[in-house]
């Protein structure tokens, strides 16, 4: 990648041309908008992160399920159709190349025999394991490479991006900065008694 390789005296004030593809990121959100600029930048480094896995392994969708069977424990195909938003025939293939690799086994659950479970085997764990283990420690060594203030600068991105995850009401119940300085610009119509006076 053009990008792993970032400087420590970069600014916190902005973030480097490096680190950005060389687009300084003021200037990107006020052309795209902010909001372009945040889904851009999350979805470049979780594309990156994800291409992060022992060679020769898996695709992404069926290394995904599997981290995911290994860190939840059994699962029906239904269970992990839901948690990856996906229809359970595209589940079904990637349950498919793990079970047939010899990293999934499917088990007739005890509590309800009518029901499939899905588990990870001690091969798959080992490699799910060791391709967190991997992306691990090149987002932690990437990190490594800024500079405190810059470490300072992401912690607050982190913290202020969860916030908005976290976040159920809908953007238009959300008052924006520019919303609540409108409204005290606005002045409250005169009443009836405020007419007569």
């Amino acid at each position: 990648m053009t990008h792993d390789s970032v400087q420590n005296d970069t600014p916190a004030t902005a973030l480097s041309t490096s680190a950005t593809g060389g687009v300084d990121a003021a200037s990107a959100a006020d052309d795209a908008g902010l909001g372009a600029q945040v889904r851009s930048s999350v979805g470049r480094l979780y594309r990156r992160f994800r291409s992060e896995r022992p060679d020769g392994t898996l695709g992404d969708s069926a290394l995904e399920v599997l981290s995911r069977l290994q860190k939840s424990g059994p699962l029906t195909l239904t269970q992990l159709s839901e948690i990856a938003r996906v229809a359970p025939a595209s589940m079904s293939q990637s349950v498919n190349r793990l079970t047939s690799a010899g990293y999934a086994a499917r088990s007739p659950d005890a509590d309800d025999r009518r029901r499939v479970l899905i588990s990870a085997t001690p091969e798959g764990a080992e490699l799910a394991l060791a391709a967190r283990a991997q992306r691990n420690a090149w987002l932690d060594s990437r990190l490594e490479a800024l500079s405190p203030a810059d470490q300072d600068v992401l912690a607050r991105a982190c913290a202020l991006l969860d916030v908005i995850a976290r976040s159920e009401a809908s953007p238009a119940a959300v008052p924006t900065e520019r919303d609540r300085t409108a409204q005290h610009r606005i002045a409250p119509l005169p009443t009836p008694r405020d007419s007569a006076d």
